[in-house]
């Protein structure tokens, strides 16, 4: 069956309008929460709730890739051509049977369109605020300019576009059969839509940090090396290579066992399969694993050194990552040596997520120091005196 055989667009105007409805009660209290605020500090405030919102779908999508429910309904957007599981009771009662254990089961649909049903109601959000930020600053600027500086449209458009694209990419994981490149890119893309929000919730500081040109390249570096593990993460958990090592600091027993990373890191391929089609070997799972160990030891590394930099100019920020490094420290020991426990691999996620928000509202809360501006040179000779007549 080809991909566009599994999109059915007919369930899409239901979905649309739970999506309206789940939106509508952060809106709501969001309304009467901040009644009497200036536009800037609701739409900021609007901005908050999305992020947290967000943040908690990266989770639930963690979870739903976890328990092997992102196939719990085969076709996009909806379950069967329905718009939830309630209308494909038949149809995934008829796929359970013949596969009690396979990817179709009545409790995998249900986490899989819940999950759909939370990223359109974080989509309808990002809506919102791309329109309402639109027509505020074109109001403002006709009646308060300085607070129109306070608004962000072009942000807000961009984080409409990155979620339209996320959403292109959610659709592309189920019907590529979760296909490990797509599914890492949609974890990215759900991290980068928190790196998006953070950098407007932060865009407008009070009291904006001050950071060394130095310094503010380094956090530049360590939020490189961040998304590259990530990437690594995401690579690790689509191809369900965490068990390929279970006992630490070596890998079966050994510093460096057989490994292929050709096959490893071959990015056109299908789950659990080579370019070819033959079975991926283990020695792949393990190249993948290995390499991810040796990122976490570098980022752990750029971190410890980071943090004790962020100490003074930034002590909420330094500790704050301390804490994320912590946390990854031990989720990351816990998949490997409790062979990963649903838990800890969720919350592994959560701080990867953390971790990325974190940087991206750093560097948004500052701006670089710039050197003081030299005093004019003071003339060193006396006025001549007028001529003597």
């Amino acid at each position: 069956m080809k991909p566009t055989d599994l999109i059915d667009l007919g369930p899409l105007a239901q979905i649309a309008l739970l999506a309206a409805a789940l939106a509508t009660l952060p809106l709501v209290w969001l309304a009467w929460r901040h009644r009497g605020q200036t536009t800037p500090q609701r739409l900021r405030a609007l901005t908050l709730v999305t992020l947290f919102l967000t943040f908690d779908l990266v989770l639930f999508g963690a979870f739903t890739r976890l328990t092997d429910s992102g196939l719990g309904c085969p076709d996009w957007p909806g379950c069967y051509g329905n718009s939830s599981p309630f209308g494909a009771v038949h149809q995934i009662t008829q796929a359970q049977t013949a596969m009690p254990t396979g990817p179709v089961t009545h409790g995998k649909a249900w986490i899989e369109m819940i999950h759909r049903y939370l990223a359109t109601g974080v989509g309808a959000l990002l809506t919102v605020l791309m329109v309402w930020s639109v027509l505020a600053v074109r109001r403002l600027r006709r009646s308060d300019p300085a607070q129109a500086r306070l608004v962000a449209p072009g942000w807000a458009a961009l984080t409409f576009v990155w979620v339209c694209l996320q959403g292109a990419f959610g659709a592309l994981t189920v019907t590529m059969k979760l296909y490990p490149a797509i599914v890492t890119c949609h974890l990215l893309g759900g991290i980068g839509l928190l790196a998006l929000l953070a950098v407007q919730t932060r865009r407008h500081a009070p009291q904006p940090l001050t950071l060394s040109a130095t310094l503010r390249t380094a956090v530049w570096a360590v939020l490189g090396l961040v998304v590259l593990q990530v990437a690594l993460g995401g690579w690790v958990s689509t191809n369900y290579a965490v068990l390929a090592c279970q006992d630490v600091p070596t890998c079966q027993g050994q510093w460096w066992p057989p490994m292929d990373f050709d096959a490893g890191f071959t990015l056109q391929r299908g789950l659990g399969v080579q370019a070819d089609g033959s079975a991926l070997p283990f020695a792949a799972l393990t190249a993948i694993h290995v390499t991810h160990r040796i990122g976490a030891v570098v980022v752990l590394a750029a971190l410890g050194l980071l943090i004790a930099a962020l100490r003074r100019p930034a002590p909420r920020y330094a500790r704050g990552l301390l804490a994320i490094a912590v946390l990854q420290t031990l989720t990351g020991l816990s998949n490997i040596v409790l062979g990963w426990p649903l838990l800890a691999a969720v919350a592994h996620t959560g701080g990867a997520a953390a971790l990325v928000t974190l940087l991206a509202a750093l560097l948004a809360h500052s701006h670089r120091a710039t050197a003081p501006s030299p005093a004019p040179p003071v003339s060193s000779h006396l006025p001549s005196a007028a001529p003597s007549r």
